[in-house]
């Protein structure tokens, strides 16, 4: 059976890109997409952001045709501001609405948004029911399982947010308190999609960094979908191999050198197209390394990239990796 989320047919088996602030922009998302991502998100965008008109937050707002299926994630912790917020963002056209109750990370969380709500559900219930009420679209959740090992009140958190009308629920796999440290746990996440009261898709998240363990718990879990994020940095084809490990039980050969070369240029592009010239170079910078993990002798060519200022010296240096690597790699 197809996943469904509102009138969106996801497939049976969606893979998700997780939002990842400052990774997951539209040169980021092009890449993935062209390497099966099934859905989308944008960097989290804040509230107060969207309402006090930041080019920062305005800009993360973009979208395009072929990124479909893809939603725009917001955070805040003023329920009117949030309110707000959906109203500016459903106008920009995505698909969905999607709610960050699940960033750790201090600046967000001990001010009152992304993971603090686990510490405050009924504000949570109410914050989630302004942002349905708001928007004509599907509205989903991404959140943890709880604030700490005290409190993994994500049990509660899906049935009442079902209640008040999300139409998809990603949880990752650990509380607030572990960060991203440490092993995801599904086991919870596995019982709330048991739950004879839940109907609406659960999505797991945390640790699918490789096409075997995505098998193995797609069957011991059960859940309805995976959301990849630390593991499509730098290395989109993940999705394409899960998806093929699926449905072959074989893996695909890894990317040739030549493959990483031409994404690398591929999300490059983009990103000048998006950023302008001087920024699209420099904010690609951070990739450089991702791309060619485990590539032996790399630090030399990284460093070369990383301090390249026109596209002429980064082909160029692209080349001569090229060259060095194609019978190395092969």
């Amino acid at each position: 059976m197809s996943v469904q989320i509102g009138n969106i047919d996801l497939g049976e088996f969606p893979l998700l890109l997780a939002p990842m602030e400052d990774v997951s922009d539209p040169p980021f998302r092009y890449v993935c997409k062209q390497n099966g991502a099934d859905m989308m998100y944008t960097e989290f965008i804040s509230s107060e952001g969207l309402i006090r008109d930041a080019a920062k937050s305005r800009q993360k707002l973009d979208i395009f045709e072929y990124e479909r299926p893809i939603g725009i994630q917001i955070f805040g912790s003023d329920i009117d501001h949030m309110r707000e917020a959906t109203e500016i963002a459903t106008q920009a056209g995505p698909d969905l609405m999607d709610i960050n109750y699940g960033c750790p990370v201090k600046q967000v969380a001990c001010r009152g948004a992304g993971a603090s709500l686990l510490q405050d559900i009924d504000k949570m219930v109410a914050m989630t029911k302004a942002v349905v009420n708001a928007t004509h679209l599907p509205v989903t959740v991404k959140t943890r399982l709880g604030w700490d090992d005290n409190t993994k009140n994500v049990y509660e958190v899906a049935e009442r947010l079902q209640d008040v009308g999300i139409k998809a629920l990603t949880i990752h796999g650990r509380t607030r308190s572990q960060m991203y440290k440490g092993v995801a746990d599904w086991t919870l996440i596995s019982k709330i999609k048991k739950n004879p009261r839940i109907h609406i898709p659960i999505f797991g998240n945390g640790d699918i960094d490789s096409p075997e363990k995505a098998a193995n718990w797609r069957m011991e879990y059960g859940v309805d979908g995976m959301m990849i994020g630390r593991a499509a940095i730098g290395y989109p084809w993940i999705f394409r191999e899960v998806k093929h490990y699926f449905k072959t039980g074989r893996h695909l050969d890894k990317p040739t050198i030549a493959e990483r070369i031409e994404v690398c240029k591929t999300h490059l592009q983009k990103s000048i197209e998006w950023k302008g010239l001087r920024t699209g170079i420099f904010e690609m910078r951070r990739h450089y390394s991702n791309y060619f993990k485990g590539v032996p002798d790399f630090k030399e060519h990284r460093m070369q990239l990383v301090t390249a200022g026109t596209i002429e010296e980064i082909m160029d240096i692209l080349a001569q990796v090229e060259k060095k690597y194609a019978f190395e790699m092969a």
